[in-house]
């Protein structure tokens, strides 16, 4: 799933590209597309973009009267179409938002999930659904709010880092970089976590989304998670950039947590089952 910095880059160009453009229809391409139904969507019709922008893992594209929420989840993009090439019924469409210069977004979803999803919400979308119940971004935590957070939700760090009600924007893949760059295991009890471990946490946390940030303010459209940059996530087998051990994984049925034992465990391997009982 593209997480904070791929999502903040893909908003930038986004902003760039189609700031001031006019709306000319919204047109949902799905049964359960659209997830609100008040405002009516059709409002934002004849309304020009006033930026886009990024909140967690959603993107919002605001027209002053309302805003759209796009959460492209698994494999929802929120790409261009080009001009004359914009079929009534594209095989993978969402959504669509066509505007009066001829251009239009069309939020697709691979796969057979169909979970990415577009609400329409009038004034503040921090105080309305699905934005309302989201942590602060990650990239603008400091340490004694983050520690805070730590001991106020006691869990395992890496399920932590990516509960987006805790703290949004992060989730396996810069779970696992932050983890590795801290040099904390992905299993510690963030209750036991001390101040010292919240400044380096916060210092890694900043670092791998600036160096991703880095990587997609390069691209001219967002990564796949393959060509995403770091030192453990999904290189298990590989030699660890920080010491030479070998990355190691964790797997459960849907995900998995990379880690170097040297760096992050004092050498200890993670028994690699979901009932085993993990270090912490």
């Amino acid at each position: 799933m593209p997480e904070l910095a791929e999502l903040q880059a893909h908003a930038e160009r986004l902003d760039e590209r189609y700031a001031g453009a006019t709306l000319a229809r919204f047109t949902p391409l799905t049964f359960t597309a659209l997830k609100t139904a008040v405002p009516p969507a059709t409002d934002a019709q004849g309304h020009d973009v006033v930026f886009v922008g990024r909140r967690g893992k959603h993107l919002m594209l605001d027209f002053g009267i309302l805003t759209f929420v796009v959460h492209l989840m698994q494999g929802g993009r929120l790409r261009e179409e080009p001009e004359g090439k914009q079929p009534a019924k594209p095989k993978t469409g969402v959504a669509r938002w066509r505007f009066d210069d001829g251009r239009a977004l069309l939020l697709t979803e691979a796969g057979t999930e169909r979970r990415a999803g577009v609400w329409a919400v009038a004034g503040d979308p921090d105080r309305q659904p699905p934005l309302s119940g989201l942590g602060p971004d990650a990239d603008a935590i400091d340490p004694p709010h983050l520690y805070d957070l730590l001991h106020a939700h006691p869990m395992r760090l890496h399920g932590w880092l990516r509960d987006q009600r805790v703290l949004a924007g992060l989730g396996r893949r810069l779970a696992n970089e932050i983890c590795h760059r801290a040099k904390l295991s992905p299993f510690a009890s963030t209750g036991k976590l001390t101040m010292d471990d919240a400044q380096i946490l916060v210092e890694s946390i900043h670092a791998s989304i600036n160096e991703s940030l880095a990587y997609e303010r390069g691209r001219d459209d967002m990564s796949s998670s393959a060509d995403r940059p770091g030192a453990v996530h999904h290189r298990e087998g590989e030699a660890c950039p920080a010491c030479g051990d070998t990355v190691r994984a964790v797997e459960y049925k849907s995900y998995t947590i990379d880690y170097c034992a040297t760096c992050q465990t004092n050498g200890k391997v993670l028994a690699d089952n979901t009932t085993s009982k993990f270090l912490k």
